[in-house]
């Protein structure tokens, strides 16, 4: 398999992170101002109490998320390091900026379904560009980096347990219905984020238990161009050795690896499994 070398400048990569943020963050702000402020859909985070407070007090939203952010600016500070709270700054300045100079653009819809659907689409895609961006836009997303940072659970699941008492609040503040959309919102939020972090692509991880390992071995590398890995295994009825082929292939490459362990060995055993992510050469950039 031919080596990639990979061509990315340290500083232009540190600058793509930026330009990420700055991105994410405008798409944040469009979303919400197009979509769920005008609809009252509180789908959680800062943006979702900004949203509640605009409708009983008649506060400015931007004025709002930016009062709320400093808190959690300082917490970013102190968790994540100087370099998250850099990228923090810009987020939580830039967010809000946009949201102001955003705020007279007429409502791309007044359907309350479709505004907690794409209203939570552009946010989850919003976020999930700045997390790849390795930077926050404040608020709860920054509370999500903390808690991922300690616990390894997804930055969309953290989105979703932190939001869900903002989501409570807004349909005590309004009504069911609007929280039930709320909802909504949240869940496509959290599961686009997901999506933006891990990709379309969906690889698959195969595991060959055959008694032609060598020529299935060499079918792998030299035909499929994949690299394979031998795992030291014993039959749980025989107790006898029976070594573990296993590779990951694109889902392009699948029914050729199928097609190829077929044609050498019919009753080889194999088992596959989807590769949510699959970091390192021949796939994504580490």
């Amino acid at each position: 398999m031919r080596k990639r070398t990979n061509t990315y400048h340290p500083r232009w990569s540190k600058a793509l992170e930026y330009i990420y943020i700055l991105i994410g963050s405008a798409a944040v702000a469009l979303a919400f101002n197009v979509f769920l402020l005008p609809n009252r859909v509180a789908s959680g985070g800062v943006s979702g109490i900004s949203t509640i407070t605009d409708a009983i007090l008649g506060w400015e939203p931007a004025y709002v998320q930016w009062a709320f952010n400093i808190p959690l600016f300082i917490a970013g500070v102190i968790f994540l390091g100087r370099q998250y709270g850099l990228k923090t700054l810009i987020g939580t300045i830039f967010l809000p900026f946009i949201v102001f100079v955003t705020k007279d653009l007429e409502p791309w819809t007044t359907d309350p379904l479709l505004a907690s659907l794409f209203g939570g689409i552009g946010v989850g895609l919003g976020l999930g560009i700045v997390f790849r961006g390795k930077g926050s836009t404040g608020g709860t997303d920054l509370a999500a980096q903390i808690i991922n940072k300690f616990t390894g659970l997804s930055l969309g699941t953290c989105v979703a347990l932190i939001d869900g008492l903002i989501v409570l609040t807004a349909a005590t503040v309004f009504d069911i219905e609007r929280g039930l959309y709320a909802l909504i919102g949240l869940y496509v939020t959290s599961k686009t984020i997901d999506l933006v972090q891990i990709g379309w692509g969906r690889s698959k991880m195969v595991m060959v238990i055959t008694n032609q390992q060598h020529e299935v071995r060499e079918g792998i590398l030299n035909k499929i161009d994949r690299g394979v890995t031998k795992l030291s295994a014993y039959g749980g009825y025989t107790d006898q050795e029976r070594p573990i082929l296993m590779c990951v292939v694109d889902q392009t490459e699948f029914t050729k690896l199928k097609q190829l362990v077929k044609s050498i060995d019919p009753t080889a055993f194999v088992v596959v499994m989807d590769a949510a992510e699959v970091l390192g050469e021949g796939f994504k950039r580490v």
